[in-house]
Formats: C-alpha cells, sequence, structure tokens
C-alpha cells in the first residue's frame, strides 16, 4: 500500500516528472500520426492499382500477341475454372499521342489499350473511374455524349475542385469546335474548296452569319451558334474496313445514313469519304485525365484543373502495326485520328498520364492483328478476376503451369507494382523505426531523474528499510513511478495523436494558409484530402511499447535503491 502512496505523491510533486511524461506522450502521438497517415496511403494506393490491374494477368511476350482468345480463355477455365470470375482480352501497345493548341502540336507518349466495352469493367474498376455517369452506370461505348459530364471530381466527395470547362464537353462542344474551324478557313480564303481528305473536317452545309474568328484563336476562344444540320438526327459515324466475318454487316434501322452500331463496319482507306465534324465522330477513345489537364495550386493554394483537351476534341495515336518480319511483313508506323469521349481518372499520376483505352476491335484492325484467311484476331494478354477467397499467387502458379514460360508471362497485381509495394513497406518500417527512438530518448530521460531520485531520496530509502520495508518493496516503488509515467504518457499520447489524425486535413489547411503553399500539394499528389487509416493493433503496440520502455527505464534505478543498506544511508544524517 504505501508504495502506491509514494508513487502518487512523487508523481504530484516532482515537476520534473512532467518532462518525461511530455516526452513519452509526443513520441506515442508521433507514431500513431504517422502510422495512420502511411497506412492510409498504402491502403488507397493499393485499392488504385488492384482497380486498374485485374488479379492475375496472362501476356504474351511479344507484341503481335497470341491467336484465339477464346481458345485461351476456355484453356483458363480448365485450369482454375472454380476460381475464376471474370474474364477479358486485350491489347496493350507503346505509342505516341498527338494534338494540336492553337499553331502548335503536342506530342506525349502513352499506352495505348484496347479493351472490350462488354466484359473490361467486370475484371477491374475501370467504369468508376469515368467522368460521364452514363459510362459509369455500364455498359461502357465509346460514343461522344451529347452532354452530362462532371463538373466536379465525382469521387472527391464535394472536397474536389470544380471542373467548369467539362460543362461544354460533349457533341455540342464538338459542333462548335467545327463552326470555329470553318470560321478559320474563311478568314484564309479556303471555303470555296474544301478538303475532302479522310478524316478531314470540310465545312458542313450551312452558312453563319454575323460570326468572326481572329487569326490564331482557338475554339476555347470562340464559340459559334451550331450549324443548320448539327443538330438533325443522330451523330453519324464513318464506315471502316470489316474483317472477313464482319462482312455483309448491313445498317439495317438506320435512318438518313446514320449508323447504329459504330463499330459495325470501319472505314475504307481507299475511300475518301466527306467527314462532317459536327455530326460524325472517329473511333472513340478514353485519355487519362492528367493528358487532357494540368493540375495547379491557385493562390489561395486550392487546386486548380486547367482543361487543354475535352471530350469532343480530336486527337491522332501513333502506334505500330503487327508485322511479322519472318513471313515478309514490313514494320511501320500506324497513325490514326480518333474522338475523346471521356477521361479516365485513377488517381495514380503514372496511370492518368499515360493510358489511353479504345476499342480492342478497332486497334486490331488498325494493327493487322487478324488472319486475313481465317479472321481470327489476336491479343496479347487476358485479364482475370478471381473469385474472393482465392490466392493470387497459387492461381498464377497454376495458370503459368499450364502456359509455356518461353511465350506467356503470368503476374499478378502485386507482381506488376512489386517494387513500389515493397518500397512503400521498407518506408514505412524505417519511419516507425526511426519514430520508435524517439519513445526510447524519453526512456533514457526516465532513467536519468530516476537515477538523480535515488540519490536525492537515500535518507528516505534509509528511514523506509530501517523500519522494515523489504528490497522488493523498495524497487516496487520506482518501478510503479515508471509504470505510472509510461501509462500517463501514453495515454495522452493516444488521445492527442487520434485527435491530431480526426482533424488532420483541417491542420493541414491551416498550415498551408500560415505558410503560403498547401502541405498537401495538388501538383505532386492526385487526393484532395490526406487519407488515414487508424488500425487498432498498430495503436495498441504503440502504446504497449512506450509503457514497456518506461517500465525498462526505472529497473536499474529501482535496482539501485533496493540495494542502498540502511546504515549507510543514515550515517550522515
Amino acid at each position: 500500500m504505501y508504495q502506491a502512496l509514494l508513487c502518487w505523491r512523487y508523481l504530484r510533486t516532482r515537476y520534473i516528472a512532467l518532462v518525461c511524461v511530455i516526452s513519452v506522450t509526443l513520441g506515442v502521438a508521433t507514431m500513431i500520426v504517422v502510422n495512420a497517415v502511411m497506412s492510409g496511403f498504402t491502403t488507397e494506393m493499393q485499392k488504385r492499382i488492384h482497380g486498374i490491374l485485374s488479379d492475375v494477368v496472362v501476356e504474351s511476350r511479344s507484341l503481335n500477341g497470341f491467336p484465339n482468345a477464346e481458345w485461351h480463355m476456355d484453356r483458363l477455365r480448365g485450369v482454375a475454372g472454380e476460381a475464376i470470375a471474370g474474364m477479358t482480352a486485350t491489347v496493350v501497345v507503346p505509342a505516341m499521342l498527338s494534338f494540336q493548341i492553337g499553331e502548335e502540336w503536342i506530342t506525349r507518349q502513352i499506352q495505348l489499350i484496347g479493351v472490350d466495352p462488354q466484359t473490361h469493367s467486370q475484371v477491374s474498376d475501370f467504369a468508376r473511374y469515368l467522368q460521364h455517369p452514363a459510362n459509369r452506370r455500364g455498359p461502357l461505348e465509346f460514343r461522344l455524349h451529347e452532354s452530362g459530364y462532371d463538373t466536379h471530381d465525382h469521387q472527391a466527395q464535394g472536397t474536389g475542385p470544380e471542373r467548369k470547362a467539362m460543362e461544354i464537353a460533349g457533341w455540342n462542344y464538338r459542333r462548335r469546335v467545327a463552326a470555329f474551324r470553318r470560321l478559320q478557313r474563311q478568314l484564309h480564303g479556303a471555303e470555296s474548296a474544301p478538303a475532302l481528305a479522310p478524316g478531314g473536317e470540310p465545312s458542313p452545309a450551312g452558312a453563319i452569319h454575323g460570326a468572326t474568328v481572329q487569326e490564331g484563336a482557338t475554339p476555347r476562344d470562340w464559340f459559334g451558334a451550331p450549324t443548320e444540320n448539327s443538330a438533325a438526327g443522330k451523330p453519324r459515324f464513318g464506315h471502316l474496313p470489316a474483317l472477313p466475318e464482319d462482312r455483309g454487316v448491313s445498317a439495317s434501322g438506320a435512318q438518313e445514313g446514320v449508323v447504329e452500331d459504330p463499330f459495325s463496319a470501319y472505314r475504307s482507306s481507299q475511300q475518301e469519304e466527306y467527314f462532317d465534324m459536327a455530326t460524325q465522330q472517329h473511333t472513340g477513345a478514353i485519355l487519362g485525365i492528367a493528358l487532357g489537364c494540368d493540375r495547379r495550386a491557385d493562390a489561395q493554394g486550392r487546386c486548380v484543373d486547367r482543361f487543354f483537351l475535352l471530350p469532343g476534341d480530336d486527337v491522332v495515336i501513333s502506334f505500330p502495326n503487327a508485322a511479322d518480319p519472318r513471313a515478309g511483313g514490313r514494320l511501320t508506323i500506324i497513325h490514326e485520328t480518333f474522338t475523346i469521349v471521356d477521361f479516365y481518372e485513377s488517381k495514380m499520376a503514372e496511370y492518368d498520364a499515360s493510358f489511353v483505352f479504345v476499342p480492342l476491335e478497332a486497334l486490331q484492325i488498325s494493327r493487322g492483328m487478324f488472319d486475313r484467311a481465317t479472321g481470327v484476331r489476336y491479343v496479347n494478354a487476358i485479364q482475370i478476376k478471381l473469385k474472393p477467397g482465392y490466392d493470387c499467387s497459387e492461381i498464377r502458379d497454376r495458370i503459368q503451369e499450364a502456359f509455356p514460360v518461353e511465350f506467356y508471362i503470368v503476374s499478378t497485381w502485386q507482381d506488376k507494382q512489386g517494387a513500389l509495394l515493397a518500397a512503400v513497406r521498407m518506408e514505412t518500417a524505417i519511419l516507425n523505426i526511426l519514430l520508435f527512438l524517439i519513445i526510447a530518448v524519453a526512456g533514457f530521460g526516465i532513467l536519468a531523474i530516476f537515477l538523480m531520485i535515488v540519490v536525492e531520496k537515500t535518507r528516505d530509502i534509509g528511514i523506509l528499510k530501517a523500519l522494515g520495508a523489504s528490497s522488493w518493496g523498495i524497487q516496487a516503488i520506482f518501478m510503479g513511478y515508471g509504470l505510472t509515467l509510461g501509462f500517463v504518457g501514453s495515454g495522452f499520447g493516444l488521445v492527442l495523436g487520434l485527435l491530431f489524425v480526426r482533424y488532420i486535413n483541417e491542420i493541414a489547411d491551416w498550415l498551408g494558409s500560415l505558410t503560403g503553399r498547401p502541405l498537401f500539394d495538388p501538383e505532386i499528389y492526385y487526393f484532395y484530402r490526406i487519407p488515414t487509416i487508424v488500425e487498432p493493433s498498430t495503436v495498441a503496440w504503440i502504446v504497449f511499447g512506450a509503457v514497456a520502455i518506461a517500465v525498462l527505464a526505472s529497473i536499474v534505478p529501482a535496482i539501485r535503491a533496493a540495494r542502498l543498506r540502511p546504515v549507510e544511508s543514515l550515517r550522515y544524517e
């Protein structure tokens, strides 16, 4: 009983103990905050990566791919059918994206991905990252919508910036761009002889009266009224060359030259056909949003998205064909015009600044990834989504055994980003080690203070022993003192850390207003708020570790006090 009373008295009367409490409090709070932020970032990053990449991917070692995706899917079902929830075939090739801003052409390196609109959303979270609600609901169509694109980031839960430029995106914007280009041709005196080359945009019928355009202007600088024939009927799509199995497809049900399915036929490269930009689109493409906009912080530190491309704009994509040198094929570069129909925003800058999605069928034909005699098409990857509860690595190994490693690469989504995930785990471990040293420093402070207390209380210890106190009782006083300091400091640190995590974004905004620059810079991160996750198990071991260090620091002073002899303690009194 006397041990507890003395511990409480020392804790109340010796303000130097407050230093120990503050040290432990700050160490525990810091570790809780850092682990919550790192856990939030890691979880969000893994969720984004897994949402983009399917569970298992079977890839060809050649860009030309392998034939007959259906045969491969049947083989995969035979190997791991009980674990497979969905599959889709894709074509992935390196490419260059080119678009015009004013008189300048901008070129960027991209990954061109051909996807099956019917099955691609079944193996990933692709649909939820699109910017038009109809595309998110599905089924995916590579058609340009009239309007209705998101004017706010739907993933930001009301905290993202306003995107006013997207208000005009769609067919309304495309018709205005067509009218703008017509006025540019009028300015340069080219209206009397419009170009009729495939992919050109000669002026549609009808005149625009009273409209002017300055030389060097861009479509964003002027938006004219729609032309007379731009609102009549549905948008028309050009005709594309058919594969052998596509021949004979008719546009039954189409009215006034409108093709209901824009991909039932493909534009003939030999046929020079009139292309009306105001009522027609090229093959649709979905761009990573970072390819079409630039993110910056304004003077107030708010995130601002500046769009230089919108759904409705045309871009040129250059990519290699699938020629086989062994068969006498010649490698060439294909340049095709695509119409932006939507944006893709995964919030992973690596993907949003490089991915462009186009219809699988269109890319296969453009690259020549089909056998002209049989009509069998080629793909270079099959993505697989597994049912819950199955181990990706185990399924990967089973599939790899069934497919020759010389021709196929089988990997999981963790394998695809293994270096990044390993780097994050190592960074988290190193941070925890470094931050735990803060609590270790507090432990050395407790050790020094307790040694000083033992020296100061030598007379009191002698009196207690003379009155019959045991060595264990004396030792229990100091160990109980250290345990109390650990519990008090850890308790305050727990409360402080959890409060800081709860209001971390408000604190970051306040500090950003003081410094004049946002702490969570939107130019670097594609998240608007700092993600945090508090894991109870992590908090528990942090608190336990802090208490253990405080107790360990009190052991040496406690043993020294317990070994004091009463006669020596009272000799000079």
